[in-house]
């Protein structure tokens, strides 16, 4: 097809080719409910086959070149989610076809208070919104009924797999709880155990880590015994108690991994009891304090998630969906970078900076 004829192609040639409706080829097009799937996949490949490009002007004309934008995420573990937020902030910033309506909702912690926030939002027509679900059952619905209202759903730093979400993005959880394994696995040779220290199973992301954690442990290492995991729901109280409970075990666990970044109370009370540096620590993300620990060896690393790469990725994927109408792919998978005292130099100024979390406001960017 020639170029001009290119140009020429759009939404009416395709409702033509296909016999359908001009409204069913828009719907289609955009990933919006009421469509069968078969009439949607049919309407894709026309679509293609005429060389249809989106007309992003138009797009941004019929949006009013303005987008409404929710973000939920929760407050604590401010060392992980705060430069997230900074993430999307930046991405907010660089965007200049369409001014963005932003609006940081935040809760007390993964699980807890996010699904009220979100039934909270279903009147507000937002034309997307960024969160990170703590328990996919609970969240479910409520990401359904945005769906049906088209209000498009990008997860972050964790997924609900089995909702109408558009798209996730996060670290690779299950990677990161292999790459644990095999580093405490290579480092400890003789028998002995290794517990695994987590926020709640019912989030996805930390169910991930546990379960490549197990296999590779048992593969590269099966001379080591995996203790069950402890749940400490991402309460540093505990995440203290329970680490305090462990290390009485007899014979003491070798080896602790750390799966999510509320790693302090447990560092703290392995400090006290004089084991840091014994105990071979591999922790969850990078803050201030895990700098001094990462240089004296008193942990052996760290699993940096890239929190700031992955709020910047879901907030400029979701709004190239609305803006262009290009569909993402629905997982996105960051690779964890592994922080050793070696490399530790590399990783300095991604320190996240104080805690900044706005709530509850609105910022035009």
């Amino acid at each position: 097809m020639s170029h001009s004829a290119l140009k020429s192609v759009g939404i009416k040639q395709i409702a033509a080719a296909a016999g359908i409706s001009i409204g069913t080829v828009d719907r289609a097009l955009h990933n919006r409910p009421g469509v069968n799937p078969k009439t949607r996949s049919r309407v894709l490949k026309i679509a293609e086959k005429l060389g249809y490009r989106p007309n992003l002007a138009a797009r941004s004309l019929k949006l009013n070149r303005r987008l409404r934008i929710a973000i939920h995420l929760p407050r604590q573990i401010a060392s992980f989610f705060d430069p997230l937020r900074d993430g999307v902030r930046e991405a907010a910033a660089a965007m200049h076809s369409v001014t963005v309506d932003l609006t940081f909702r935040t809760y007390p912690h993964l699980g807890q208070g996010d699904r009220k926030l979100l039934d909270e939002d279903l009147d507000r027509e937002y034309d997307g919104i960024v969160m990170t679900p703590g328990n996919p059952s609970q969240v479910e619905s409520t990401i359904r009924r945005f769906t049906e209202r088209g209000t498009a759903v990008v997860c972050v730093a964790s997924d609900a797999p089995r909702s109408t979400r558009l798209a996730s993005v996060s670290v690779d959880a299950a990677i990161s709880g292999s790459i644990a394994a095999e580093l405490l696995g290579t480092v400890l040779q003789s028998e002995g155990s290794i517990a695994t220290i987590t926020g709640d199973l019912n989030t996805f992301d930390h169910g991930e880590k546990l379960r490549g954690f197990a296999a590779t442990l048992a593969t590269m290492a099966p001379h080591l015994t995996l203790i069950p995991a402890i749940e400490t729901h991402d309460s540093p109280k505990k995440a203290y108690r329970a680490t305090l409970a462990l290390l009485k075990r007899k014979p003491r666990p070798a080896g602790i991994y750390i799966s999510t970044a509320n790693s302090l109370p447990v560092l703290r009370a392995i400090d006290e009891n004089g084991m840091l540096g014994r105990v071979k620590v591999v922790a969850t993300d990078l803050f201030a304090e895990l700098v001094p620990l990462i240089e004296s060896a008193g942990i052996l690393a760290t699993l940096y998630q890239r929190p700031y790469t992955q709020g910047k990725l879901a907030f400029e994927m979701l709004c190239r969906y609305l803006v262009e109408g290009i569909q993402p792919e629905p997982v996105t998978r960051v690779a964890p970078h592994i922080i050793l005292r070696s490399n530790l130099p590399l990783f300095l100024d991604r320190l996240p900076e104080s805690p900044t979390i706005s709530t509850d406001h609105n910022s035009s960017l």
